[in-house]
């Protein structure tokens, strides 16, 4: 769906990393948007998305619900952030990358993913060509997740200070997208909705971005409500 949107706005993407799911599908799916405004619009969609649909991998066909993640990240240069890295503090791994079926891709271990192993937090490249290109690419995501983890810890601090009331975990969903038995995506932030699905799912999601950011700005600072 977002490689449909993108597509639509002439963006640039690639697969830096997939991570295919035990059974099928995908577990994780880490894609590079570039463009302008790109992270502008799709901050817009970061949150839990839930898909209902009469599952094609279910014999019985019944309907099933699930969730998806999405996180939305800037991709930052080392020169553009505080962030700063210590070797020492990184765990690096090396692995060959997978393709479609669990084929392996390349004979070496190209495939690089990287831990700050005070935070946890992960990052992997595979898509590149050399396992230089798939480290250089993996830090960059990397910096990125951290810095997306400080602004969100000074946001927190920001609303405790506010006295509002922070939900623990995940958070609930942001949308909706129903197949069965009916047809139709909603936006439980801003209420936006339609019925036809299947241009959603193809990409369609200007609408819904932007009542999202319309949103945000009303309850900015100064704001009525």
């Amino acid at each position: 769906m977002y490689l449909r949107w993108a597509e639509r706005h002439r963006y640039k993407t690639s697969i830096v990393e997939a991570t295919e799911g035990e059974e099928t599908g995908y577990r994780s799916l880490t894609i590079e948007v570039d463009g302008r405004s790109a992270y502008g619009w799709l901050s817009a969609e970061k949150g839990v998305h839930r898909l209902v649909r009469i599952s094609p991998f279910d014999s019985q066909n019944r309907r099933h619900t699930t969730f998806a993640l999405i996180e939305v990240l800037p991709l930052v240069e080392e020169d553009e952030t505080e962030i700063e890295l210590d070797l020492d503090e990184l765990r690096i791994e090396t692995y060959r990358s997978q393709g479609a079926g669990g084929q392996n891709v390349q004979k070496t271990e190209t495939a690089v993913r990287v831990t700050h192993l005070p935070t946890g937090v992960v990052a992997q490249s595979q898509n590149e060509r050399s396992q230089q290109q798939n480290k250089d690419m993996a830090m960059r995501v990397l910096r990125a997740r951290l810095l997306e983890r400080r602004l969100a810890e000074r946001e927190e601090e920001l609303r405790q200070l506010r006295g509002e009331h922070i939900e623990a975990g995940w958070g609930n969903q942001i949308r909706s997208y129903v197949l069965h038995p009916y047809q139709m995506v909603k936006d439980l932030r801003t209420s936006h909705e339609t019925s036809n699905t299947t241009a959603v799912l193809d990409g369609d999601l200007d609408a819904f971005m932007a009542a999202e950011l319309e949103r945000r700005v009303g309850q900015g600072p100064g704001s009525a409500d």
